[in-house]
């Protein structure tokens, strides 16, 4: 316009920055030689598998984040949590935005959780739970589920980013303002990563995922952030009519039905956390005349193994352009180590040559170049299949790196 409407004043318009005063004193800033580490106080679940998994009990103030498959059991882990904290004297409040109240009812009177400490709550607004929590002042929130629980003050649909921004950023000041533990069941996606913004795995100080074979009943519970223990941890339950069932020993529970005699077949001692599990690791290798041949694998990366089968047919002539291939790890375990290549190999070879390996354990990570090299806990996958009284092991030794026709040869697959 040229001048001020107002005054009528032709000078120009001139922007100045608004000046910001910190409110309240200023932080002290203190030097990390003051700092000391006191003692974590920990609330035992109740349940031991559960307890090794978080590093030894849920620290109270801390947000504890499960996901999983749909059905794979994570509100009835979750409700089985609640009720063998309540026999311990703990107040737990579970908040179910899926279900009715009688629904969860139902499946508490299957599980035998039946105390007055395990309080339910059906509600999907995360301010009115929270209130309800502030009045029952609980030890423990169970959270059922992240994505269908919303704040008022967003205008999106429960489940949308913006929401689960919102109610967990809500949820972890709670816990962390009042002290009280909180676990939050989260969904997955299609491609079996949690659902939501990336922030929600950044916000909560704990992240677990429980997956399983539906066929067998085994659940593995994995914990793949804490911040209050080790990483990777992994806990073996038995779902059944009456609920999750600790499995103490997974590696008699794997090989239950090994036959070992069978061609492409064996077993891979891994390691996951503390603890080694004997699992087996199937191979069928089937010639067709469909090109490109099929290819399917469970429980292992699908690339590694088409990057195994170009390795067998470059270093060790046998190819596998006009066979299908199979591979899958029994019981629905998932491998994610590189040391899982020699066993993969040594079934894929076995079933193709129908040579079988007899009693056999092995690991080894298997480079491009054909070279078979040392994987780390040599010495605790050994002690673990000489306990399952496995008779023969093929793996390189320390520091000593082997081919992969040495190898061949070491398992009697090839002269």
């Amino acid at each position: 316009m040229g001048f001020c409407p107002g005054c009528g004043s032709p000078e120009p318009l001139v922007e100045s920055a608004a000046s910001r005063t910190v409110a309240g004193p200023v932080p002290e800033a203190v030097p990390v030689s003051r700092l000391h580490e006191d003692p974590v106080e920990r609330l035992e679940t109740g349940i031991g598998e559960l307890d090794r998994v978080l590093g030894g009990g849920i620290v109270p103030g801390s947000v504890v984040l499960v996901g999983g498959e749909p059905g794979v059991g994570k509100s009835t882990l979750l409700l089985q949590l609640s009720g063998a904290m309540a026999a311990a004297g703990r107040r737990v409040l579970v908040v179910t935005a899926e279900e009715s109240a009688a629904q969860v009812g139902m499946r508490a009177a299957r599980l035998g959780v039946d105390r007055d400490e395990v309080l339910l709550l059906a509600e999907d607004d995360v301010e009115r739970a929270l209130a309800s929590a502030e009045a029952a002042k609980p030890d423990l929130v169970v959270i059922d589920s992240i994505q269908a629980v919303a704040s008022p003050d967003v205008s999106s649909a429960p489940g949308s980013v913006s929401q689960v921004r919102e109610t967990a950023a809500r949820l972890v000041r709670f816990a962390k303002g009042r002290g009280i533990a909180v676990v939050i069941i989260g969904h997955v996606t299609k491609d079996g990563g949690l659902a939501g913004p990336k922030l929600l795995e950044h916000l909560v100080d704990v992240v677990m995922y429980l997956e399983g074979d539906a066929d067998r009943g085994f659940r593995a519970l994995r914990s793949l952030k804490n911040r209050f223990g080790a990483t990777h941890v992994v806990a073996l339950f038995d779902m059944r009519s009456d609920g999750l069932v600790e499995v103490e020993d997974p590696s008699a529970a794997f090989l239950s039905d090994w036959q070992s005699t069978v061609p492409g077949t064996v077993v891979f001692p891994a390691v996951e956390g503390r603890r080694s599990v004997l699992v087996e690791i199937q191979a069928l290798v089937a010639p067709t005349r469909v090109s490109p041949p099929r290819r399917s694998v469970r429980g292992v990366e699908a690339a590694r193994v088409h990057q195994l089968l170009a390795v067998i047919d470059r270093h060790a002539r046998l190819p596998t352009f006009d066979h299908e291939v199979f591979v899958n790890v029994v019981g629905g375990w998932r491998l994610v180590e590189p040391a899982c290549d020699l066993p993969v190999l040594l079934a894929v070879a076995s079933s193709l040559l129908d040579v079988p390996l007899g009693s056999t354990a092995a690991w080894g990570e298997v480079g491009l170049a054909g070279e078979v090299r040392p994987v780390p806990f040599a010495a605790r996958r050994r002690e673990e299949a000489t306990r399952l009284g496995v008779e023969r092991i093929v793996a390189p030794g320390d520091g000593r790196t082997l081919r992969v026709g040495d190898v061949l040869a070491l398992a009697g697959l090839t002269g």
